[in-house]
């Protein structure tokens, strides 16, 4: 198959949208970016010529903008009527369902393998009734990509279809089905699960998660840790199905399909970024939280509260530096960005208790009137969070387990005092990242707390040289090039035979 051209037509879905609303006490309605890391990754490819993005409307807000446009359709903006966006007006219980029940609280606790297992998972009835509401999500969007990808022409360059993690993942299958002639990528944001870990999935669930990506003719991942999980759980669970992994060629075939596995890292728009942390609202910020340091080394941590990012213990290990190494008192103030996350869930509601309990006791313990150790803040700010890095000599980044991390990325590029990376093992980020770090397990609060001191005991000449190595690092793959490289390797092998 030869080049394809800049205007092909290119369609992007993800559960969560370019743009979100809001809807003010006297009905009307405002449009604000969507939030999200995946949002952010895919946000400067979003005006790619000849593209459409399909999303599901995540708030009665977003609905009553969806349904005010005819369509769903909007432009990237939230402007009715536009042709940037088509937002699908997914009933509410099934969308809850889908996204909550399953999306949220089964395949990412999976992946991210943050299972209680003495207690959790239980698969029973209610699960049934939760993966038929799945199944329904991932129709919509299917149908919805089949029918904008347009009528079938046979002279005419294949539309591609980019669909975007873990909440989609059936949808490869569902839309080959439907439109044989589109090509078609998946990407999974997140980590992979071992095939150990991947099987407390119900087994017809599992394979069917697995037959959903394998419907895909690329499947992408952001580091080769997890694409290696990928190829591990096809051979484990579908092998005995006839599913061939060629590890040599990166693919596996199944069911007469060839699905080639690509690594995809994904990097940061450096200009982009230190253009935005540039404007006033985050100068102001940097100003603010400058004077509250009053001229203290700044540890920041930016996550929102979820499961898998590790704040309780990260919270722990200052906790502990504070206490084997009294001579940071009045030295050192960390700033704790926790932003809101999944609320709906009452895992999440306790977790984001568990966290401004510990940092209200850290408080308490070390605190003086002269000196606050701990700033936390569990409300959203973006440019808060922007001028944050700036000021960083310490930025924290302990995940559980992280599909890539991009804090880890941005604080390097903004900040101006050359930041030292404490940086988890277990975040993506660290393929890339790790030499120039300091490299943790996330469940070793001591080693965190000594890893913490040494970040602050840096000296100058090298934490400049590892600051830039990480900076260089994380802008080498932004993200018209991740995109650009996904497109790539779908047209390289969309016409592979299959052996």
């Amino acid at each position: 198959m030869g080049a394809r051209s800049a205007d092909a037509r290119v369609l992007i879905a993800s559960n969560r949208g370019p743009v979100s609303f809001r809807l003010s006490d006297d009905g009307e309605l405002s449009a604000m970016r969507g939030g999200g890391g995946l949002v952010s990754g895919l946000s400067s490819v979003a005006d790619h010529p000849n593209s459409l993005w399909v999303c599901a409307a995540l708030s009665d807000a977003d609905r009553a903008a969806a349904r005010a446009a005819e369509g769903g359709r909007l432009g990237l903006d939230g402007t009715p009527g536009g042709s940037g966006v088509r937002m699908l007006d997914i009933p509410p219980t099934i969308f809850h369902r889908a996204y909550n029940s399953v999306a949220n609280s089964t395949l990412w606790f999976v992946h991210h393998m943050l299972y209680d297992t003495p207690n959790q998972p239980h698969f029973g009835i209610a699960f049934e009734r939760e993966w038929e509401s799945f199944r329904t999500y991932n129709r919509e969007f299917a149908e919805a990509l089949a029918d904008e990808a347009g009528p079938r022409s046979p002279d005419g360059e294949p539309v591609r279809a980019a669909v975007q993690d873990y909440h989609l993942s059936l949808v490869p299958r569902m839309l080959s089905d439907l439109r044989p002639d589109v090509r078609i990528a998946h990407f999974s944001h997140t980590p992979w699960a071992p095939p150990d870990y991947y099987r407390l999935l119900p087994d017809d669930v599992g394979r069917e998660v697995l037959e959903g990506l394998l419907g895909a003719d690329h499947a992408g991942f952001l580091s080769q840790r997890w694409a290696d999980a990928f190829l591990d759980c096809c051979e484990a669970v579908l092998g005995a199905a006839g599913a061939h992994v060629d590890r040599a060629r990166q693919q596996v075939t199944y069911q007469g399909h060839c699905t080639g596995v690509g690594v995809h890292p994904l990097g940061v728009d450096a200009d982009g970024l230190i253009s935005r942390a540039s404007e006033p609202d985050v100068r102001a910020r940097e100003a603010a939280l400058a004077e509250a340091a009053d001229g203290r080394k700044l540890i920041v941590r930016v996550d929102r509260t979820e499961l898998s990012k590790n704040i309780v213990r990260g919270l722990a290990a200052y906790r502990e530096l504070l206490t084997t190494h009294p001579e940071w008192h009045g030295r050192v103030v960390h700033l704790a960005f926790a932003y809101p996350s999944r609320h709906d869930l009452p895992e999440y509601r306790e977790y984001t208790a568990s966290v401004q309990r510990l940092a209200s006791e850290i408080s308490e313990e070390f605190g003086t009137e002269a000196w606050n150790p701990l700033v936390l803040h569990v409300d959203d700010d973006y440019a808060r969070s922007l001028a944050a890095y700036r000021l960083a000599d310490v930025l924290l980044v302990n995940p559980i387990r992280d599909g890539m991390n991009l804090v880890a990325k941005e604080g390097p590029i903004l900040s101006e005092r050359g930041c030292a990376l404490v940086l988890s093992r277990e975040a993506g980020a660290a393929a890339e990242l790790g030499a120039d770090a300091l490299l943790i397990n996330p469940f070793d609060v001591s080693g965190t707390a000594e890893a913490l001191h040494g970040a602050l005991m840096m000296n100058g000449p090298e934490r400049e040289r590892r600051a830039g190595s990480l900076a260089q690092a994380a802008a080498a793959l932004p993200p018209t090039r991740w995109f650009a490289d996904q497109l790539a390797a779908l047209d390289r092998l969309a016409d592979r035979p299959v052996d």
